[in-house]
């Protein structure tokens, strides 16, 4: 039975088509390797890629990949919402079938080296991967972002596990996790402040809801904000309860949810708890949605 890992790789890039689209294509045409989705978009000036694979196919994808970041994106000229420090963000590999996170650990360090050899790219190492637990937190390696990053990684406790930080490319956190959901809420205020104050109260770190992550976005081009979140264990903290929370905390300041957007894939499980929430539909299954017996 073939091994397949799920890999999202985050770029550092939302603007320009023609980059985006010479760096998707290093999973197209790829044996044994799918691209589920991808999306982009100009606030946040970020793309975030699911691709599903062998071991092999993942290694040889990102490698292609991994060298048209270095040529295409000068993370010197990049401004957008979204945190980042390196021209390749992020770069988790989640266990799908027939593995697991420990593999999955060894795989995104295989990777890496390899990555770093070839292209000279610098990684941190986090999640289920890191090396002290310092590093395991994406936030806290990301703090100070990329404009702060060369000097951050000069000190000791923050040397990077792979190469060193490049000023064409940044650094990248590359490591094994489990299936999260990037999951937003938008609000009909463009003021940040409001968002930021949201987003405090709903994540973890604060105060708020075990396995959220969370920030404020200002998205100027809508004249509008977001609560742009991660969700790391959506099986504790289900989606609804976040959304309700939000809504709770909004109405303090007066304002109102547009929607929401997902960014990325999700599991159909999450779903499923939305549904069973929202319509009250007791023991829910994923075996009544009727494209799951086509597929089979």
């Amino acid at each position: 039975m073939k091994k397949l890992i799920q890999c999202v790789p985050n770029f550092s890039e939302g603007r320009d088509k023609e980059k985006i689209e010479k760096i998707i294509d290093s999973f197209r045409g790829v044996e044994d390797l799918k691209l589920l989705d991808y999306s982009y978009d100009n606030d946040h000036n970020r793309c975030v890629v699911t691709i599903i694979g062998t071991p092999e196919s993942l290694k040889a994808s990102l490698l292609v990949a991994f060298g048209k970041a270095k040529k295409l994106i000068d993370m010197t000229k990049h401004t957008g919402q979204h945190p980042r420090m390196g021209a390749v963000d992020v770069c988790p590999f989640i266990p799908i079938k027939n593995t697991n996170l420990k593999e999955c650990d060894a795989l995104a360090k295989e990777i890496g080296k390899a990555i770093n050899e070839e292209h000279d790219m610098g990684f941190f190492f986090y999640e289920k991967s890191a090396s002290t637990t310092l590093r395991q937190n994406l936030a806290k390696l990301r703090k100070g972002q990329y404009e702060e990053m060369e000097e951050k990684t000069k000190n000791p406790k923050w040397a990077p596990d792979l190469g060193e930080f490049k000023v064409n490319t940044g650094i990248t956190a590359i490591g094994a996790r489990m299936p999260l959901i990037a999951f937003n809420v938008l609000l009909d205020t463009p003021n940040l402040e409001i968002a930021t104050k949201i987003a405090k109260a709903v994540r973890h770190l604060s105060g708020g809801l075990r396995f959220v992550k969370g920030i404020g976005i200002d998205m100027p081009e809508r004249s509008i904000t977001q609560v742009s979140m991660n969700l790391t264990d959506y099986t504790k903290t289900p989606m609804y309860r976040v959304f309700e929370l939000i809504k709770i905390e909004a109405k303090r300041y007066g304002v109102n949810i547009l929607g929401s957007e997902l960014i990325g894939l999700a599991p159909m499980d999450a779903f499923i708890q939305t549904t069973e929430y929202y319509f009250g539909i007791e023991n829910l299954d994923y075996n009544q949605a009727l494209e799951k017996h086509l597929m089979e």
